[in-house]
């Protein structure tokens, strides 16, 4: 089953982030994405994530389909004008790429190249837009296209945010919903009560929200998180539990493990597992679960 029928059959989906190279060597990421093929629903291929230079997400995805594997396109409006932004959807579905997820991308004064420029042709409700203008076949200037794209369009919501009230939160899912988002994915969660508010309060028929559960490395990513990542709040007691570990790794992928099952239980529409550079781990996670 794919991606878009899974979704819209409330069936719960997998999510794997698959972060594309820093080279031309693809081997790695095609032998982490083949080692769960069946276990997944889809990849999601990061475009260049916190401004560090990398492979395309286009290309990833590119290469990823060209072995059969499913894959969700992220696309953002940090290094791209509106003509390559509808040239690269164009390409990605002549590819066979049918997942798209769109995203504000980080400053580039985060990543490797600080004197790079961000481009900001076009705002993230503009991007939704253009894919829906694309979708009816016609690009940006009204001109007619030579076949219409298809896509299944997510984006991202802080829900969850320490910083962000659910009001607020709640606004842009709307937003985003009427511009033709059809699935959410959120910040890393490690609590339900920090989503619980915005949780209770959507239209699960028409916003499906999928978090994030991103696989802890140590006792001091967790530490780090909690005090300076405004937008993912890791409880004491977690903290605290891997802390009393003996074995801090393992207690990093039974703490993923169950995260997943939680969500599960709770309703989710699925999860994005994302491993940071700690693919080998995905099919021990994957297969308890």
């Amino acid at each position: 089953m794919g991606l878009q029928k899974k979704i819209e059959s409330d069936d719960f989906a997998i999510l794997v982030e698959m972060e594309p190279p820093k080279g031309a060597d693809v081997s790695s990421m095609v032998n982490n994405a083949q080692k769960v093929k069946g276990m997944v629903d889809a990849f999601v291929v990061p475009e260049m994530s916190n401004a560090v230079m990398r492979m395309s997400s286009l290309g990833g995805a590119m290469i990823l389909e060209s072995r059969g594997l499913e894959t969700v396109m992220q696309l953002n409006c940090r290094d791209r004008n509106r003509l390559a932004l509808q040239a690269d959807l164009l390409a990605a579905n002549g590819c066979g790429v049918s997942n798209v997820m769109v995203v504000k991308g980080e400053e580039p004064g985060f990543g490797d190249h600080h004197q790079a420029r961000g481009v900001y042709d076009i705002d993230l409700v503009e991007l939704l837009q253009v894919i829906n203008g694309l979708q009816r076949g016609r690009d940006m200037a009204g001109i007619e296209l030579n076949g219409a794209p298809q896509f299944l369009v997510g984006s991202t919501v802080e829900a969850g945010a320490r910083d962000k009230s659910p009001e607020l939160i709640l606004e842009e899912i709307n937003r985003l919903n009427q511009a033709g988002t059809r699935f959410f994915i959120t910040p890393p969660l490690f609590d339900l009560a920090a989503i619980e508010a915005v949780w209770q309060r959507v239209d699960r028929e028409t916003t499906k929200i999928i978090p994030t559960v991103l696989l802890l490395k140590s006792l001091g990513m967790a530490r780090y998180i909690a005090r300076n990542v405004s937008h993912t709040f890791i409880p004491d007691a977690l903290i605290e539990r891997i802390q009393s570990a003996p074995d801090k790794v393992r207690e990093c992928l039974d703490i993923a493990s169950e995260t997943v099952g939680t969500l599960k239980q709770e309703g989710f529409s699925g999860v994005l597992l994302a491993t940071i550079g700690w693919e080998d781990k995905l099919p021990e996670i994957l297969k308890r679960i």
